[in-house]
């Protein structure tokens, strides 16, 4: 165990917070509704569970999701958000991981990818890839962003070397992102136990991908096709994004809904030149309408003081600031990921929180 990293373990499991210079999270509101706001005077305050958002800042929306987060997509400021650092299955959110990840292994491979049954063979939504069918690694990611198949992703695996494979690469490009929240098991998305995300997570990994002029291509597309079935016509495909249809400006990026995750979503709009990210987990069916809701705040509300920053910190970065003792914040003990501990510490609440005292690379446009 790295210097320094015991006591931290130690004073978090016996405080249950660290310091964090904002007011303990609200309980939730009866009948569901949100939870009072965290009113914060500045500076970090995403380790809360309950809403940040500065105290001068216009009335938010009312939004059902159990989590979410509004940021600037090109400064990384975080306008407001819910439980941001929460664990959440992601449902086919993840696919964005997925993406970011194999695009610069696989999009410009020039020999056709072959899905075997195993690949196919897979529950949820597909595009209807065919078993010993051979297809251009460019409709793969097409079918993957844009009607979020299944069959798309474990074929796509398979060329990287196998789901195991897939999900290590997927989980070291989490980290190397900073998303220290994020665990991969499997490239789609389904559940899986011990696969999660978190709002905070999968506005960064938006934000990488929409700096990939790839994926910003795919994510807003809202119509192409893929290859049939021998001597059968091209398979036409329909971006499930709604809000690619109904949202002005919107630019991406990818929903999903599984059992366990619920509605997820993560959208991202441009209005006036100016850029913001929506992220939602565990919704409900209405969420591309809360997700415009948040929207909508964000690009009305203009330069609210942000409570916190899409940092860009790697796990190599926390794991310096443990040793150091320069971690503050509230329970998010990042320890336990960053140094190896088992994920299941997890589930004890070590990880509720943001770490926010770390070494930070400037945050600028994708």
């Amino acid at each position: 165990m790295l210097p320094g990293l015991a006591s931290v373990l130690a004073s978090v499991l016996a405080a249950g917070t660290l310091a964090f210079g904002a007011a303990a999270p609200a309980a939730a509101a009866p009948g569901g509704a949100a939870p009072a706001a965290v009113e914060v005077a500045g500076g970090e305050a995403l380790g809360t569970s309950g809403i940040a958002i500065d105290a001068d800042a216009p009335t938010l929306p009312e939004v059902a999701a159990a989590g979410w987060l509004l940021a600037d997509l090109d400064s990384g400021e975080v306008l407001a958000a819910r439980d941001p650092h929460g664990l959440y299955a992601p449902a086919s959110t993840l696919k964005m991981l997925t993406a970011v990840t194999l695009l610069p292994v696989l999009h410009d491979r020039v020999e056709p990818i072959v899905p075997t049954f195993s690949d196919i063979n897979v529950e949820g939504s597909k595009v209807g890839l065919v078993e010993g069918v051979g297809y251009p690694a460019q409709e793969l990611f097409a079918a993957l962003l844009l009607v979020s198949g299944n069959d798309a992703a474990l074929t796509l695996g398979s060329a990287a070397g196998g789901r195991q494979a897939t999900a290590d690469l997927m989980n070291h490009t989490a980290r190397e992102l900073g998303a220290l929240d994020t665990r991969a098991v499997n490239p789609h998305g389904l559940d899986a136990p011990g696969q999660v995300s978190s709002p905070y997570d999968l506005a960064l990994i938006a934000r990488a991908g929409l700096g990939d002029e790839r994926f910003a291509r795919y994510v807003s597309t809202r119509r192409s096709s893929v290859s049939g079935p021998p001597g059968k016509p091209r398979i036409e495909i329909v971006n499930k994004n709604k809000m690619l249809k109904d949202y002005p400006g919107s630019i991406g990026v990818k929903n999903g809904f599984t059992s366990a995750a619920r509605a997820t979503y993560v959208g991202a709009a441009e209005r006036d030149g100016r850029r913001l990210v929506v992220t939602l987990m565990k919704g409900q069916p209405k969420i591309f309408d809360e997700a415009a809701k948040l929207l909508d705040w964000g690009f009305a509300a203009g330069q609210v003081r942000p409570v916190g920053t899409l940092n860009e910190q790697t796990e190599d970065d926390l794991l310096a600031a443990v040793a150091d003792g320069s971690v503050t914040g509230s329970a998010r003990a990042v320890a336990d990921r960053a140094s190896g501990l088992p994920f299941t510490l997890v589930g004890m609440g070590l990880a509720a929180a943001a770490v926010c005292a770390v070494r930070r690379r400037p945050a600028g446009r994708p």
